[in-house]
């Protein structure tokens, strides 16, 4: 190293212009005027030439995981009443809205116990009695929320359930 030379302090980051050599210890002085004073192996040369001629080489990212369980999506249950049986006319109208009672509550169980974190609830649009069914069944239910899928509330005919 020799006056003028330009150099970087290792593992710190200062670095500036060489004003004296004095055996071992080289001094310098940084762009805002101060000196500083190392010993020549704790500093190396700034020199730009030295790294014109070395090429980057661009590696790839590694993807990241994502475990199989949380790129699932989530559970649709649909409640139309011809979607759960195979003769739906055999069944009066309080038959009708029981069964549907029953699947919804079979399924947050069955949601609850493998771990599932959303379930989507189709109820359509229709009268409104299926739709409040499913409101004040999942209003007695406790560790959810629920809100409806749409924005346009009263038009919705899906309710999306969230676990904790």
């Amino acid at each position: 190293m020799k006056i003028g030379d330009k150099v970087s302090v290792v593992d710190e980051d200062l670095g500036g212009v060489v004003t004296s050599v004095k055996g071992n210890i080289v001094v310098f002085k940084d762009e805002y005027g101060f000196t500083y004073q190392y010993p020549k192996e704790k500093l190396v040369p700034k020199n730009t030439e030295f790294y014109e001629n070395i090429k980057v080489v661009k590696k790839a990212e590694p993807q990241k995981t994502i475990s199989k369980k949380h790129q699932r999506n989530h559970l649709v249950l649909d409640l139309h009443f011809p979607n759960l049986v195979k003769n739906p006319n055999d069944y009066d109208s309080f038959e009708r809205l029981f069964i549907q009672k029953e699947k919804l509550l079979e399924t947050l169980e069955f949601c609850r116990k493998h771990n599932l974190k959303r379930l989507e609830i189709v109820h359509g649009i229709g009268d409104g009695v299926l739709q409040k069914l499913v409101f004040d069944t999942l209003e007695s239910q406790t560790n959810i929320d629920f809100y409806n899928k749409e924005i346009l509330h009263h038009q919705s005919g899906a309710v999306m359930v969230e676990f904790h």
